[in-house]
């Protein structure tokens, strides 16, 4: 049994925890509160320790590290503190992972590769053309330098929008819970844009297989993804699957956005990302599937669980 410590219990680092303590690691959760896990489908057979710490102070998050064999990334700030927030926290996981010797695996996403034509592969370059995907970039190309260096051995695992417990996204935040109680929801996309989903569960799953194989550190791999499905057609499914009426769903226009992020900061924060919504966004899994034999989740099935998640949520 060997000591994995997981920063941040966001949906990704509680699906981590819950996977390494159910393999019966001993599993060491880092949150500024000192929160559990968040719910999910699986029960840990073992316990997780939970430790209240500031993870951008690289000296305390060391020393939670020490004897660690992997340390997960998997916090994620506020959306518009990225750019304050992220460089901090980025220097202390790369200074925890070389003081304890840990492995740091890094949940990232594919802001990084900017707007891409066709399906995007991890031999993409990166190319960002918004503040985060630039904040995102620095951030694996500063743990790569180190790894490089030989003063750390690290791995990103990069997925795209979230399904699952507790996933957060344009489509659960403004789709999903509308199409739930049968009202007419609205987002600011193509409705009919071909766009990748990931399920939580399987990017817990890849950061776990590339922390425990040597050859997969060095590099980035995209978590396995299902066939992509329009927005449109992912809120149909919902309907279906949650025995709600019909969907209904129109499409938000740019300006609405913009005036909305003037009150908003996620809203304004999500203007610069708008290629991925007007546009396909499709990522190519295949390397990681391959690689480690991790299947992605049925759509219907990561679906289900963030229904499920949504109603349970609702109901607390």
């Amino acid at each position: 049994m060997s000591l994995h410590v997981v920063v941040g219990a966001g949906p990704v680092g509680s699906a981590t925890a819950r996977l390494l303590a159910a393999r019966g690691e001993q599993v060491r959760l880092i949150t500024r509160s000192g929160s559990a896990p968040q719910p999910g489908p699986s029960q840990e057979n073992g316990e997780i320790e939970r430790v209240a710490a500031d993870a951008s102070d690289a000296e305390a998050l060391a020393r939670h590290a020490e004897g660690a064999a992997a340390l997960y990334s998997c916090a994620g700030p506020a959306y518009h503190r990225w750019p304050t927030d992220w460089p901090p926290l980025g220097a202390a996981l790369v200074h925890a992972a070389e003081v304890s010797g840990a492995v740091l695996v890094t949940t990232g996403n594919l802001y990084a590769y900017g707007q891409v034509d066709g399906p995007i592969t991890e031999d993409t370059p990166l190319q960002p053309n918004s503040v985060k995907g630039q904040v995102r970039a620095k951030l694996w190309t500063d743990a790569l330098a180190a790894h490089q260096a030989g003063r750390i051995r690290t791995a990103e695992v990069r997925g795209s929008d979230y399904l699952g417990a507790g996933a957060v996204s344009p489509f659960t935040i403004l789709v999903l819970p509308k199409v739930l109680r049968g009202k007419r929801a609205s987002a600011p996309a193509d409705l009919d844009a071909l766009h990748s989903w990931t399920y939580v569960g399987d990017v817990a799953q890849t950061l776990v297989a590339a922390a425990a194989d040597e050859t997969a550190w060095g590099r980035a791999w995209h978590v396995p993804t299902p066939d992509p499905m329009s927005i449109r057609a992912l809120a149909t499914r919902t309907a279906e699957l949650a025995g709600a009426p019909a969907a209904r769903i129109s499409a938000m226009p740019a300006v609405a956005l913009r005036i909305g992020g003037l009150f908003n900061p996620d809203a304004r924060e999500m203007i610069e990302t708008q290629y991925q919504w007007r546009r396909p966004f499709v990522v190519d899994s295949t390397a990681t599937t391959v690689a480690f034999s991790i299947k992605p989740t049925a759509t219907d099935d990561a679906l289900r669980e963030t229904i499920a998640g949504f109603r349970a949520a609702v109901a607390n």
